[in-house]
């Protein structure tokens, strides 16, 4: 029988796409043949934080699951200035409250996918650390002198994340943005003279600010560090994930819920769920490939999804709410509707049609032809009659057999709603009030 041994870093990085753009040479070696610290930072401009930022939390994990030092760099110092890669306009700089607020709200989100150490990270543990510990210290005469003197303006031009802003000179960029690489840069060097970081890790609209980092590290020090790049995680559309776009994802279960979050995934385009495996799961290979395997054969039977969606929600939300969501998915198309308690039964029928009618028509009885056909789910009051004859009418998710029948306030779910389905997935919530 032949057995296989378990992939290495570089080799899982690879077969998960996400060796995008590595930053000098050699890294393969340095992570095969020692123990490096490494660090990802994170934009805390908001209070949560988003599927755009999963896939650096994953590869955060993976680093340390083989026994490397993870770093998670919160930018409360750089928040201040705001990083202009990725943006055509100027960020709105927040206060230093603001900021304040949404390093504590996305501090325990972190805390999920980094094993953390004491203070010092002895022991293998990740480490926390927040950039305006160091930055807000940092004078201005001293910064221009040891780390502005190492770059040209050429360069800083050069930059895409620069460039693109000066070719629209409507909007061009602030001396404020135009510093960040500098400020990012300085948090490479800062990290390896303090922490022996050697590894800068982020999305490929990082590539210029982490190219910086290296570069100063090695001009300050003679040292070789590393950086690598993930790709975007783009939807099916090609558009980036983000917090400006519209329909962002939060982790953030006040946010997005962890139904939606399922929901999300569970919809995931076919073109794009093998992606989305290898980003946002710790599935090994051999059942990633079987799942690839089984959109290709079998794409109706959604088996790809329905893995991701488990494995992201229990990811970011626990096995036990993973487990509530679930049922609460299936309750949406079985009697078991009735049992949900309001909050899951709303969230449930979220994207369904909604209307409110008077709850006195219940008093003497509303004909179930006149309150499908006032949902649209029928054309006409006939029609709803044949469509219940037929048995294709559901009373929160129960057959109806009778043309006949007529609600009452005995039908309300928690007092108020009533779930009307016609075949299999057209269902409209009536609130009465």
């Amino acid at each position: 029988m032949t057995t296989h041994s378990a992939p290495s870093l570089v080799e899982d990085l690879r077969f998960r796409g996400l060796w995008h753009q590595e930053v000098g040479t050699g890294l393969a070696g340095a992570l095969s043949s020692s123990k490096l610290t490494a660090y990802i930072g994170f934009d805390p401009t908001s209070d949560s934080l988003h599927l755009g930022n999963l896939m650096q939390m994953c590869t955060l994990r993976r680093l340390q699951q083989h026994g490397h030092r993870p770093i998670a760099l919160a930018g409360g110092g750089t928040g201040m200035v705001g990083d202009p890669g990725g943006k055509s306009e100027e960020r709105v700089l927040l206060s230093e409250e603001q900021l304040a607020a949404n390093l504590a709200c996305i501090r325990p989100q972190l805390e999920r996918f980094v094993e953390l150490g004491d203070a010092d990270g002895a022991g293998g543990g990740g480490l926390l650390l927040e950039n305006s510990q160091w930055l807000k210290a940092l004078g201005l005469l001293e910064f221009l002198r040891d780390t502005g003197k190492h770059f040209t303006v050429n360069d800083m031009v050069n930059k895409e994340s620069v460039r693109s802003r000066l070719e629209r000179p409507e909007q061009g960029i602030s001396y404020t943005e135009f510093s960040y690489m500098l400020l990012q840069a300085y948090d490479f060097l800062y990290l390896y003279e303090h922490h022996d970081c050697r590894l800068q890790l982020g999305g490929s609209d990082q590539f210029g600010n982490i190219s910086m980092g290296v570069e100063l590290v090695r001009k300050r020090h003679g040292a070789q560090v590393h950086g690598l790049t993930t790709p975007l995680v783009l939807k099916a559309d090609g558009s980036k994930f983000g917090k400006t776009e519209a329909g962002t994802v939060w982790l953030d279960a006040s946010r997005t819920s962890p139904f939606a979050l399922y929901q999300f995934f569970l919809r995931a385009e076919d073109a794009v769920v093998g992606a989305y495996l290898r980003y946002f799961t710790f599935l090994d290979h051999d059942e990633i490939r079987d799942l690839d395997a089984a959109v290709s054969s079998h794409p109706e039977q959604r088996q790809a999804q329905r893995a991701l969606a488990r494995s992201v929600c229990t990811l970011v939300h626990g096995p036990e709410e993973t487990a509530r969501v679930e049922q609460a998915a299936r309750s949406l198309y079985s009697e078991d509707i009735t049992t949900l308690d309001e909050a899951t039964l709303l969230e449930v029928c979220s994207e369904a049609p909604t209307s409110d009618r008077p709850r006195a028509e219940l008093d003497t009885g509303l004909p179930i032809v006149e309150a499908l056909a006032a949902t649209g789910l029928v054309r006409s009051k006939s029609e709803a009659r044949r469509a219940v004859e037929q048995g294709g009418v559901y009373v929160n998710n129960r057959r109806e057999p009778d043309p006949e029948r007529a609600l009452g306030r005995h039908d309300l779910l928690h007092g108020r709603y009533l779930v009307l389905r016609r075949g299999r997935r057209d269902y409209h919530l009536v609130r009465f009030v």
